[in-house]
């Protein structure tokens, strides 16, 4: 059922693609905003308090999702590093102009660093998971220079070979990594950046993603860019204080933020990204026909508190 649901879902993003040549075109478009207005309860899903991270700074709130499916091993070290506070105190330390924040142990090599707690100081990497060739993949219908076919996996931006089931997260705006040393195995989880610039693609298959964004991208993609090598910060008091990282279930219920996602295998989503695909209202005069991985808004609204 699921494979047909796939396929279904594949046609309704080929608007205007060759298999829909023949259907009548639609009257009336309705703009992104207009069919989140629109969408009902079943086009959302609402984020798991297990599955996130608040990352509390002085200019506010950092909520990120995390992706246990893809990255198994890195979320279940990150969800101890959190309980335990282990960023707690910590500081980020890096702002790369175009490319990447990155928080952590601010410790220079040769000095002590804080001890890992419960968390394992050694994971494999999970730069991709092997998966059934009929499992979950909301396609996109465009081709994609990095990758055979693209989508999305539990709402996160991702990637595949579809003769294998090679599947993997996208280095997108928003997305979360695991950085590593030379050996692909040298990343656990407790140095973690964000993109915040161009989606660097080239970094797919070769680092763990371990999440996305969902709440706050721009308290760090407007943070002072570090001026030392790779956007480091040179001085100690360049550093951004981090107040606390913690699961969305170690938080008070009372001050949590009630997120959904809108659900990425639902036809409204399917209409949401033709509209992006081919823009047609007034000011656009040309319609793109195309759109990348990257580019799709994957929306994230605060619900209403149960």
């Amino acid at each position: 059922m699921r494979a047909a649901s796939i396929l279904s879902l594949a046609l309704m993003f080929a608007i205007g693609g060759a298999a829909a040549q023949s259907a009548p075109a639609p009257t009336k478009f309705r703009s992104m905003q207009e069919i989140i207005d629109a969408s009902v309860a079943a086009d959302w899903r609402r984020l798991q308090p297990d599955n996130l991270l608040y990352i509390d700074l002085d200019s506010g709130r950092v909520v990120i999702e995390l992706a246990p499916s893809l990255a198994p091993a890195h979320v279940a070290n990150i969800r101890a590093f959190a309980r335990e506070g282990y960023w707690n105190g910590m500081s980020i330390n890096r702002s790369q102009d175009n490319f990447v924040v990155q928080w952590g142990d601010p410790a220079e090599e040769g000095e002590p660093r804080k001890p890992l707690g419960s968390a394992k100081a050694k994971v494999p990497a999970e730069f991709e998971q092997v998966r059934a060739k009929t499992a979950a993949f909301d396609v996109l219908p465009d081709r994609d220079g990095w990758a055979p076919q693209t989508g999305f996996v539990d709402g996160f931006p991702a990637a595949r070979e579809p003769a294998t089931g090679t599947t993997w997260l996208a280095h997108c705006y928003g997305s979360v990594g695991a950085g590593r040393d030379t050996a692909a195995d040298s990343s656990n989880g407790s140095e973690l950046y964000v993109v915040i610039g161009q989606s660097p693609r080239q970094l797919d298959r070769n680092i763990t993603v371990v999440g996305r964004v969902v709440h706050g991208i721009e308290r760090l993609s407007t943070l002072p860019r570090g001026t030392g090598p790779l956007g480091f910060y040179e001085k100690a008091e360049q550093r951004v204080p981090i107040r606390s990282i913690r699961l969305g279930s170690q938080v008070p219920a009372a001050e949590r933020m009630e997120l959904e996602a809108m659900r990425t295998d639902r036809p409204a989503f399917a209409e949401l990204v033709e509209a992006r695909r081919n823009r047609r209202d007034e000011w656009y005069k040309r319609p793109a026909g195309h759109i990348d991985l990257c580019n799709v808004p994957l929306p994230v609204r605060e619900a209403k508190k149960r």
